[in-house]
């Protein structure tokens, strides 16, 4: 007897502590950052917290896609990580929950305004500057100079060499896009993405393809955001990456609660989990060297420096406006896309 009371004492308290876990019931989430931080994040606050997360990975313009297919009976509680237009976007169609949480004072000024612009139904994650990667032995077999500007790329000698994704499905192809129109002039920027067309070899669903495409030697250079080059470098390959000379757009990753949530306390525990130092610090873990939002702890000295980098003033609230977005794809599609190779 006296050796069976610790053992059914033991039984009784697993059997417990996983029933209380189980207890802690689910979140529905949908992350669009590069995937080992979506996956890692979803695991350590499982771990942290009990609450089971079911989170899928796709783009920014996929998930927006499929909150307006879902609106009448929504399946997602939050969404988090991407370029924040798609963000703004999905805010502006009301499928997103206002929130304004209580550390919004931990936050940076530019976290900040994304929740001002958006009604607080976005927040900003993190930032990140737009730019192109290239990979220096395919460069050097080939005989390419290393691009530093927008206006290199568009040279006869990269036909075929550059990769970025598809504005329609991706929010980077459409910060792209939109960054270009802002620095050239709408119709000088046509003129430049028709000549970009030419010597790109493909557009990808994902704008989180570039950067290892570019490492492994399958593209000689990419263009999306400067952060996800620097990790493939910091990893040994023969990468490079550069803020283009004229200028660049860049991101405020969004984080929101999505409207009519299922589980909206679990999905409110998962966004301050992910705002938080615990959370943030993640990404860098993970190999994601974007910039964190909260300016409460000291960042992976890994995540590359903004200084240097010539930002435009990139006007998220008119870019961010789901017809402005429509406009510009649209006229992408007919004008650009459409164009031979």
């Amino acid at each position: 007897m006296r050796r069976f009371v610790p053992q059914t004492l033991a039984a009784f308290v697993l059997t417990a502590a996983a029933l209380a876990a189980q207890a802690q019931g689910t979140v529905n989430a949908l992350c669009s950052t590069d995937a080992g931080w979506c996956e890692a994040a979803a695991a350590e606050f499982s771990r942290a917290t009990g609450i089971r997360v079911l989170q899928a990975h796709k783009g920014t313009g996929e998930i927006g896609a499929q909150l307006r297919a879902e609106a009448a009976n929504p399946k997602t509680d939050i969404w988090w990580g991407g370029t924040g237009d798609p963000f703004l976007q999905a805010a502006e169609e009301g499928l997103l929950e206002p929130y304004r949480p209580a550390y919004i004072n931990d936050l940076y000024d530019w976290s900040v305004r994304q929740y001002a612009m958006s009604g607080n139904r976005v927040g900003g994650f993190y930032t990140s500057a737009m730019g192109f990667g290239f990979n220096t032995e395919v460069l050097k077999k080939k005989h390419l100079p290393e691009p530093r500007c927008w206006a290199d790329l568009v040279k006869p000698e990269y036909k075929g060499e550059i990769e970025m994704s598809h504005p329609a499905t991706s929010g980077t192809g459409y910060t792209i896009v939109a960054g270009l129109v802002q620095l050239m002039g709408e119709d000088a920027a046509f003129d430049y993405l028709k000549r970009l067309h030419r010597n790109t070899t493909t557009y990808t669903r994902s704008g989180q393809a570039q950067a290892p495409n570019v490492a492994k030697g399958e593209v000689a250079v990419g263009i999306s955001f400067i952060f996800g080059f620097d990790k493939w470098r910091q990893d040994k390959y023969p990468v490079k990456a550069a803020a283009p000379c004229e200028g660049t757009g860049y991101e405020i990753g969004g984080i929101a609660l999505v409207k009519g949530a299922r589980n909206k306390a679990n999905a409110q525990r998962y966004y301050d989990w992910l705002m938080s130092p615990a959370g943030q610090a993640i990404g860098a873990q993970a190999g994601s060297l974007q910039s964190p939002a909260n300016r409460t702890f000291k960042p992976d000295p890994r995540i590359p420096s903004m200084d240097g980098v010539k930002l435009i003033k990139y006007d998220f609230e008119k870019y961010g406006q789901a017809a402005e977005r429509k406009r510009l794809i649209d006229r992408w599609t007919r004008e650009v896309e459409s164009q031979p190779r």
